[in-house]
């Protein structure tokens, strides 16, 4: 198996997962920013720089599925508190091959300082760059393991014309490598964009951030 996480990152990108036996793969972060846990199908990665030794305890006091034990709510809670970190929530985590050509929608690129998706995409993302459309915003900038990700906002007049795939599916045509996408496993509506832009499920994923972030 990969020994680092963008190495697994990188296989995921391409189709290659963990093997599903169960087991909990422990690996350190790629940045001091970003520490959390990936769950594939039947197999879990804790990217953190705390020792191995106390996440293997502590998973192994829970007394919960061990398919499950690495995104329960009481290991998340632990490693909160270990580290001093926050999580807002569990996302649904997917991935899509760069696309050739220019994209179909009309964007311009902006600094989009005011916007709150920029602004908050800057506390959590290298790089980052924001393209505006007639009624949304495309957010592009390098996260976990240094992975490039990808966030859309559609106004609310404008919903429901396909804007939001139309956003998600220029991401891949300004990528020009895998382009990546959490969304929160309740929101239906962005998932529902994602995916009809070609983007695939590989995983769920829990991100711890740093104080201040």
């Amino acid at each position: 198996m990969p020994g680092t996480l963008r190495d697994i990152l990188d296989a995921a990108a391409r189709g290659v997962f963990p093997p599903p036996d169960g087991a909990v793969t422990v690996v350190r972060q790629h940045s001091p920013r970003d520490a959390g846990v990936l769950a594939f199908t039947a197999h879990s990665v804790v990217f953190t720089d705390e020792d191995e030794g106390w996440v293997r305890a502590t998973l192994g006091a829970l007394d919960c599925d061990t398919l499950a034990a690495a995104m329960n709510p009481r290991f998340l809670a632990a490693f909160m508190e270990r580290t001093g970190r926050s999580n807002d929530t569990v996302d649904l985590l997917s991935v899509a091959a760069p696309l050739p050509g220019p994209a179909t929608l009309a964007l311009t690129e902006t600094d989009g300082l005011a916007h709150p998706r920029v602004a908050g995409a800057r506390g959590r993302r290298d790089g980052v760059r924001a393209w505006a459309a007639d009624g949304g915003v495309l957010v592009l900038g390098r996260g976990v393991g240094g992975r490039l990700e990808a966030s859309v906002e559609v106004h609310e007049g404008v919903r429901h014309r396909g804007l939001g795939r139309a956003l998600a599916s220029a991401a891949r045509h300004l990528a020009g490598e895998p382009v990546w996408a959490q969304v929160a496993a309740g929101n239906a509506r962005s998932l529902r964009a994602f995916q009809a832009a070609g983007y695939r499920p590989v995983g769920a994923e829990a991100l711890l951030s740093a104080p201040g972030r």
